[in-house]
């Protein structure tokens, strides 16, 4: 079997105002799982896209297989035998399965038109390697989040690309759909496979990589081996200190007010008979599993679901939203699963995404918007959340999801808005783990300001460690609350499981 790799000799690279990569230097050798590990801005999707051939480097040398490459087009790294599988899925959405897998490059007969007999079958071939629930003709833009992402793995798996780099792969993933790609990663791995991941879920790393290269702040710091480090070991790496126990440092809330939300036998299409009651500085948590319903209670309470039961109070008055719009002048805010697509305009400014619900509170005779008051709004959520940006005119799109975050939770608590309620779904999905640290700290000082706070997070840990009171859903319904000094991850998990 030939022998693959690729090196990176100081590779570096700039934009304005920042230096994204120094002097970057490492190799990933074939039948090994190297992973790319560092706190959001470390780096590492600047790295990808200097390998995939969308960035070029300013100095330093990519090598595959011992030899020099020159990327100008993600369609020569194509040719060169890599696939990166972003974070962002760039997918087609109104197209079939079979049409997105096999996009520019569709099996054609001898008179030169599209194969459908062959496409659906070698299609489904795949579908079958994965194991997944889905078929050649569905339509991508219906399927679900985490299949959606399967799809996007599965299009590099059709390349067979010897040098092959996921970046988050998992983060919409569920267990499920996470055993299969770790299935397909370990037999690429058989085949001797070049393999960077990258992934903040560090329990993730123990189980799939072999070694471990660090960045941080754009330079290299070191390379361990899973075997014989600790999760420790690689915190300090990364964020270059010791964070000790981040949920006994946070500085807590201790007093709640009235009661600023009531959902009584609430029912939608999705979810029934449920039954929340939440105090201004409060932080209430949503457990249970992938589909239980927690994302369901989240959209009827900001208006994106219709209520067909039962009541949904905000401060002692029983509402009735059409719109996500009514929701916002109620005094509620959402901060979306799926921030990139859901929550932010990612090719407009931090100014832009911050100001955006307010824009008729910023205007001048009725159709002039006044500068001067959207970039003092903008400049206070910088401030505030400490969102590292070198200028509020930055595209978010250039931001690390970390920083992406706090634009959101910028947005909806802007001094122009009287945010009551926020709800925060999968709030530090794909963030490292010292951005998380000041994420929960964020969360913490927003209750602390008296909004009630619903926290939805498919990280254990989280739910029961931020949230005050924490209600188990499963199947729609709520199977049982229970006080954080009460809550464990055993007994949450379990009510979180019961019929």
């Amino acid at each position: 079997m030939e022998e693959r790799s690729l090196e990176l000799r100081g590779i570096g690279k700039s934009f304005p105002g920042v230096r994204a990569l120094d002097d970057i230097n490492f190799k990933a050798e074939g039948g090994k799982v190297l992973a790319l590990l560092g706190e959001n801005g470390a780096g590492k999707s600047t790295l990808l896209k200097i390998i995939n051939g969308d960035l070029h480097q300013d100095e330093g040398t990519v090598l595959v297989d011992g030899k020099e490459v020159n990327f100008t087009t993600p369609q020569d790294a194509i040719n060169a035998g890599i696939s990166i599988i972003y974070q962002e899925r760039q997918l087609l959405p109104f197209m079939s399965v079979m049409e997105n897998l096999f996009v520019g490059d569709l099996p054609k007969n001898k008179f030169g038109i599209i194969d459908k007999g062959k496409l659906r079958s070698e299609t489904q071939r795949i579908i079958d390697d994965f194991g997944l629930p889905i078929s050649p003709d569905d339509m991508v833009g219906r399927l679900n989040v985490a299949h959606q992402q399967m799809i996007e793995i599965m299009k590099a798996y059709r390349r067979d690309s010897p040098i092959i780099a996921y970046d988050e792969p998992t983060a919409p993933l569920t267990d499920t759909e996470i055993e299969i790609l770790f299935k397909i990663i370990r037999k690429q791995k058989e085949e001797g496979k070049v393999i960077l991941y990258v992934s903040h879920r560090l329990n993730e790393i123990f189980e799939i990589c072999d070694d471990i290269v660090i960045l941080k702040d754009g330079k290299y710091v070191k390379t361990l081996h899973t075997e014989t480090t600790n999760e420790k070991e690689l915190i300090t790496a990364m964020v270059g200190r010791d964070i000790g126990d981040t949920y006994a440092n946070l500085d807590r809330n201790t007093e709640f007010g009235d009661v600023v939300l009531e959902l009584k036998d609430l029912k939608t299409p999705y979810i029934h008979d449920i039954n929340i009651t939440g105090r201004r500085g409060e932080i209430i948590g949503l457990a249970g599993l992938v589909g239980a319903g927690r994302t369901e209670i989240a959209r009827a309470i900001f208006g994106v679901d219709p209520i067909t039961g039962g009541q949904l109070i905000v401060d002692g008055e029983e509402v009735h939203f059409k719109t996500p719009h009514d929701a916002i002048n109620a005094g509620i805010a959402l901060c979306p699963e799926d921030r990139k697509y859901e929550g932010l305009i990612l090719f407009r400014s931090i100014k832009d995404n911050i100001s955006m619900p307010v824009l008729d509170k910023l205007t001048f005779s009725r159709f002039f918007v006044n500068f001067k008051a959207e970039k003092e709004l903008a400049e206070e959520a910088v401030q505030k959340f400490d969102i590292k940006t070198p200028s509020i005119d930055k595209v978010l799109m250039e931001l690390s999801g970390g920083n992406q975050q706090k634009v959101i939770l910028g947005r909806w608590t802007s001094s122009k808005l009287t945010t009551k309620i926020l709800i925060l779904d999968e709030p530090t999905k794909g963030i490292d783990v010292g951005t998380k640290a000041e994420i929960y700290q964020n969360i913490c000082n927003l209750a602390k300001d008296g909004l009630c706070v619903i926290l939805i997070s498919s990280e254990l840990p989280e739910v029961i460690n931020i949230a005050d009171t924490i209600y188990a859903i499963h199947n729609g319904h709520i199977t049982g609350t229970i006080k954080r000094e009460d809550a464990t991850e055993e007994n949450v998990l379990t009510m979180a499981m019961l019929d």
